[in-house]
């Protein structure tokens, strides 16, 4: 059940469902029943105002607003246009609806103790303006609980963004699948508690639709993620290397280290410059520490093929000197994860880094830029491409890099096309370190086998499964410590 539909995805599947003989009209009656039920339960005797639009959200809300009255409730329900603009389910379900209906504006919210959002769904294509936009805003500035009808009217279901003007849901309730902008930003802020409906489309039109993109969590990676064995040792965990910036500039190398270590990677060590070599070791003690000075040294400590993933990034500056490394860093042939400061190095140069990427198809490589670094590497994807999902998918494409693109709503896609979107991440874990933390978890992953796109979005959960059991007051340091315990829920 962790498949995500867009919107046009999710129209496929209704006409799948019709076309193997399912009615159109009893989807959109189990839809409203289930809006009515979800409704109900708020618990409140208070009148009920239904806002329906003119199209098929429009009709789930006419049923929605039949079942509440059959259960005793107090409706009223206000349209958007005219009546004679229904057609087909729409205009049948408004037809069984007994009661008068108002004209859609504000004053027909007055005395409403709950509102059903039923005026727009997911698929809606230009922004809200006019009298919908007035009513959006008066619904919000209102104190009653709202439940919205598939999506919060406003946002666009495929990228969780807001068209011109959103509800704000108490509730809201969907159909057979979620769709990616209910755990997009702003979209997923805007949902409230997401209740998920089986309206009687059958499972086995995903055979056809075959959906690309899931929401992260361990169903997506939990079978391909590393056990240690009784007869095995260290080295069957892998060695990950981590690449230590300068004298001034060591503590994000160890950050990460420490994550790569308590995630499971059998060995870890800190290649370190000379001149910072005593202050690694000052600290360092279950984490290893060799010297790596210039490129001709960080390639003599890759030369062990034991050392079989690398990440570099972290503290490294920005420079020619830190694309050099990284270039060094991905001829070895394992496994790199490339952050910070090694994907900026690139930002005059995109392509070069690119091709490095392609010159060895066979292994992983992660590239973990936050909104701004991926602006860097690809500017015109950035511009041009709708949405979280679709940038990272074409970013993923293009580099041949499996890409995570960092936020509130990380997205994880890999170069064949899947994308992974992550909800947990609570809003504490955005605090320096934390993503030096998660460059060496995606690190650890890697060096003990396990592929790209299952390694980053484990990394990218585990993450923020370890903020959420922390809490508020949340530092970096306190990531690796709480892996332990959610690895033991695993």
């Amino acid at each position: 059940m962790n498949e995500l539909l867009t919107t046009s995805e999710m129209s496929r599947a209704d006409a799948l469902a019709i076309e193997a003989g399912v009615a159109g009209e009893a989807l959109m009656e189990n839809a409203g029943r289930a809006v009515a039920a979800a409704t109900l339960a708020l618990g409140r005797g208070a009148e009920v105002v239904v806002l329906c639009g003119p199209g098929n959200n429009g009709g789930d809300g006419f049923v929605a607003a039949r079942h509440l009255a059959c259960a005793g409730r107090r409706v009223r329900v206000a349209l958007l246009g005219g009546r004679d603009r229904l057609k087909g389910d729409a205009a049948l379900m408004a037809s069984r609806w007994e009661g008068p209906i108002e004209t859609l504006q504000p004053d027909c919210l007055k005395g409403a103790g709950v509102v059903v959002d039923a005026v727009f769904g997911a698929g809606l294509s230009k922004p809200i303006e006019g009298a919908a936009a007035a009513v959006v805003a008066a619904v919000n500035a209102m104190t009653v609980p709202v439940v919205a009808v598939d999506v919060p009217s406003g946002v666009d279901g495929t990228t969780g963004e807001v068209r011109g003007a959103a509800v704000r849901a108490a509730r809201t309730v969907t159909f057979f699948r979620l769709k990616p902008g209910h755990l997009l930003m702003p979209g997923r802020s805007l949902c409230g508690d997401l209740r998920l409906a089986d309206i009687g489309i059958p499972g086995v039109v995903l055979d056809t639709i075959r959906p690309s993109i899931r929401a992260n969590g361990p169903q997506l990676w939990r079978q391909h993620f590393p056990a240690p064995q009784a007869d095995g040792h260290k080295y069957d965990r892998g060695h990950a290397v981590v690449v230590s910036g300068g004298p001034w500039n060591t503590g994000a190398a160890r950050l990460a280290a420490g994550a790569a270590l308590r995630i499971g990677a059998g060995l870890v060590t800190v290649a370190s410059p000379t001149a910072a070599l005593p202050v690694n070791a000052a600290h360092l003690t279950g984490v290893m520490l060799t010297e790596a000075e210039g490129l001709d040294g960080l390639a003599a400590a890759l030369q062990d093929s034991r050392r079989n993933a690398v990440l570099l990034g972290p503290a490294a500056g920005v420079g020619e000197e830190t694309a050099a490394r990284a270039l060094v860093a991905l001829a070895a042939a394992r496994p790199v994860v490339l952050d910070a400061d090694a994907l900026t190095s690139f930002a005059e140069d995109p392509p070069r880094l690119f091709e490095a990427i392609g010159a060895d198809a066979g292994r992983p490589v992660l590239l973990t830029p936050h909104e701004g670094e991926f602006r860097r590497l690809f500017p015109d994807i950035a511009e041009a491409a709708p949405g979280r999902p679709e940038r990272a998918r074409r970013a993923a494409a293009r580099s041949g890099a499996v890409v995570i693109l960092k936020g509130a709503d990380t997205v994880v896609a890999a170069p064949d096309g899947r994308v992974a979107i992550n909800a947990d991440a609570p809003p504490w874990l955005a605090t320096a370190g934390s993503g030096d933390v998660l460059g060496g978890m995606a690190l650890g992953l890697l060096a003990q086998g396990m592929a790209g796109f299952e390694a980053a979005s484990a990394a990218v959960w585990l993450h923020g499964a370890a903020a959420n059991r922390i809490g508020r007051g949340l530092i970096a340091e306190d990531l690796p410590e709480a892996l332990p315990a959610i690895l033991a829920d695993l």
